[in-house]
Order: structure tokens, then sequence, then C-alpha cells
């Protein structure tokens, strides 16, 4: 296989096959996440062809978004039961499936059933419990470094593919920019085919930091099983402090980033002036920061105090937030505001995922993480649909700007009360 004569051609020069599982999947991430961020372009045409409102569209991207979350926990059951690569690819599939369908949408509910239940489904798979899953599995030394690689690929494919697609929607219409999603994805899809591998012991591994080889753990043969593994763990970990603060904090990260920014941000600023392409250039412009700015997390989370980090990210984001009005949406305003929100848009993972794996141990921590991940989504899905009826109802976003601001700030002082050691939970069998 190309996989086992890689790794073997990759060992002889010291360099571990993990690593190019992390391309792989940094690219998976990279490129569901643009197929995340394309509707941010592509209300205003989509109001314009169909006279659609923005609540209305809103509330299919709400769907999307708390499906996209919901989806985490058993995504990770899935990997476990049928292995990483073929969750993956099934979920491209879905993906594409979705999009083709929406060519062809004429009416509100089909757009609820394409981008709302199947892209939601299909992206829920391969959200940030991916990036949990690999790094565990395949990393003992740099697991933060990783986190924070693929949670910026995340972050980044969500922003710098915007101005592309802006420019082909202004040209060509919104079909086209449907169809340049679709490729992309047939692009990821062939190379998850050709090098992804579940575990360091299919290509004779340790894992990376590690000296001998850790026999495969046995999958759950029972689907049933697996999918009822989620909902245990849920019971296991609801027991604690810890998964209660980090899922509070994650859902007010869901209604501070992806569901206001991503969706309603190039809107918000063609209320105030601002041409599609040069606002999908701002959010370009904090992708390229974020992408900086969360492997910094990353490196930072191995090194440091994780709740003080998570105090300092949602601070600041907060605060970013609430000055976003008064930037007058001006060149140096919206410039600002770009480079430190960008910092900061997805910083926060890096150190969740690692206070998660170090409380409930590694081959818990991608379905712990999953239900934290989904209370961002509940988030995400809240400030779509909250901003999106703002807009309707108050014909503005701003108040949905404060709010979120205002529970950043809320969350960087939560942060501060997830105990040092876990030995105020109350699931002490969990932590490790």
């Amino acid at each position: 296989m190309v996989s086992t004569v890689l790794a073997s051609t990759l060992a002889r020069r010291n360099i571990h096959y993990g690593w190019v599982v992390v391309g792989a999947t940094f690219l998976t991430m990279l490129v569901t996440a643009g197929a995340m961020g394309a509707p941010g372009v592509l209300i205003k045409p989509l109001e314009d062809e169909f006279g659609w409102s923005t609540s209305s569209i809103s509330s299919a991207l709400a769907v999307r978004l708390l499906l996209f979350g919901l989806m985490g926990p058993f995504a990770a059951a899935f990997m476990n039961h049928f292995g990483v690569r073929k969750v993956i690819v099934f979920a491209l599939i879905t993906i594409s499936v979705g999009f083709v369908g929406s060519l062809y949408m004429t009416q509100v509910w089909q757009l609820l059933l394409c981008w709302g239940i199947i892209i939601g489904f299909g992206t829920g798979l391969t959200a940030m419990v991916l990036a949990a899953t690999v790094s565990t599995r395949w990393f003992t030394k740099h697991r933060g470094l990783v986190v924070g690689m693929l949670s910026a690929s995340s972050a980044t494919g969500q922003l710098v593919f915007l101005p592309l697609m802006a420019e082909l929607t202004e040209r060509y219409g919104w079909r086209t920019t449907v169809l340049f999603v679709c490729g992309m994805i047939v692009i990821a899809a062939l190379v998850v085919l050709l090098l992804m591998r579940d575990r360091p012991a299919d290509v004779n591994l340790p894992l990376v930091g590690e000296l001998h080889v850790s026999p495969t753990p046995p999958a759950t043969k029972n689907l049933n099983a697996a999918l009822a593994s989620p909902l245990l763990i849920l019971k296991e970990a609801s027991g604690s402090s810890t998964f209660w603060v980090l899922a509070a904090t994650f859902f007010i990260c869901g209604l501070s980033t992806n569901g206001l920014i991503q969706t309603h941000f190039v809107t918000l600023c063609g209320d105030f002036g601002i041409v599609p392409v040069a606002a999908a250039s701002v959010l370009a412009v904090m992708g390229i920061f974020d992408f900086f700015g969360t492997i910094g997390s990353g490196w930072l989370s191995d090194r440091f105090d994780n709740r003080w980090l998570l105090f300092w990210y949602y601070g600041l984001r907060g605060l970013s937030l609430i000055y976003l009005p008064f930037s007058n949406f001006t060149f140096y305003g919206l410039s600002i505001f770009a480079v430190f929100y960008g910092l900061d848009w997805i910083a926060t993972v890096p150190p969740t995922v690692k206070i998660a794996a170090d409380r409930f141990g590694r081959e818990k921590a991608g379905l712990v993480f999953g239900w934290v991940f989904a209370a961002h989504q509940l988030g995400a899905a809240t400030a779509a649909y909250g901003a999106g009826l703002s807009r309707t109802e108050l014909s503005t976003y701003l108040p949905a700007f404060f709010i979120a601001g205002a529970f950043c700030v809320l969350a960087a002082v939560l942060a501060l009360t997830i105990s040092r050691s876990g030995s105020t939970d109350k699931a002490p069998a969990m932590a490790h």
C-alpha cells in the first residue's frame, strides 16, 4: 500500500507518518470549512434571486450549524466503529450531494434540506472532533501543536476562500461558487483515500513521542453500542464541573465566531456600503492571522496554564466585538478589528481540547470534546438565527455584536473557575 511504503521511506529520514495524516486531515478540514463558510457570501444573492428574507435564510444556516455540532459526538463513535478514513470519505460525498441538490432549489424548504440538514450532517462528521481524534490517536508529544494546526485549518478555510467565492459569485453567479466548492471536495476525498490511515499501528509505528507500537483497540462490533457510547460518555462527563464550564464557554465561542462573523459579516459590511469582495477580503485577513494565532495557541497550550489562556482569549475577543460597531467600518477600523479578532478567532480550541484530554483521558477525549463542540455549535446556531432576526426586525445587526462581546467577557471569567487539577470535579474516576 502507498501509505506503508511512504511510512517506511519517511521513517528512514526520521519523519513520522503521523505528519502525513495531519496533512491529509488539514486539507479535509480546510475544504469542509470552506464549504461551511460559502453561505456567508451567498445570503444577498439568494435574497435577490428568490426574495427570501434574511431570517428565513438564517434559519437554514442555523440548522446547518446545529447539526454540525450535534453530529460531533456521534462522529467520534462512527470513527471508532468504521474507521476515520471511511467516515471522512462518506462525509465529503454527503456534503457534495447537498451542494449539488441546492443548484436546483426554488423553495425555502429545499434550502433547509440541502444547506441545513444534508450539509449540516456531512460537515458535522468532519468537525473539530476529527482534529481531536487524529491528535490523540497519533500524538503524545506535540499534541497541542497539532490541534492548533488543525483548528487553524478549519477556521482559515472558513475565511480565506471567501474573497474568491465572492468574486465568482459576483462575476458568474452563486451556482458557480457551489460548483467550485464541489471541486475542492473531490480533491480532498482523493487525498484522503490515498494517504489517510486510522492509527499508527496501521503502518507499524508508535505514537509520536512514544517508543513502542500501541495495539489497536478493538473496534465496536455492534453499531448500536457505538451509537450509545456518546450518550454513556455524556452521562459520565455530566458529573464533572469541568465539563459544564467547557461546554458553557464553548457555547459562547460559537456565539461569537462562525455563527456571527462567518455567517453575517459580509452582509453586515454591505449594510455600510462595503461590497462583498472587499468584505470577504477582510475575512480572509482574519483567516491569515487566525492561522498563526491558533498554531501559536497550540504551542502555548503545551507550556502554560490553559485556564489562563482561555481567560485572555475570550476577554480580548469580547473587547474586539464590542469595538467593531465603533470602527465606523472604515479601512483602518476594520483592519484593526481583523488583526485582533483574527488572532483570536479559534485560538480557544487547543486549550479546550487539552483540558478535555487531561481531565477525561485519551480514549474518551474525542467523545467528550464532541459534546463540548455540540455546545459550541448550539451557540453558533443561536447567533446565526438571532443576528438574522435582528436585521429583519430591527434593520441592524449591531445589537447582536454587543451581546456576543458581553458574553465573551463572561466566558473569560468562567474559564478561571475550572479547577487546576480537576480535584473538585464530581466525577474523579474520569480524571487521569
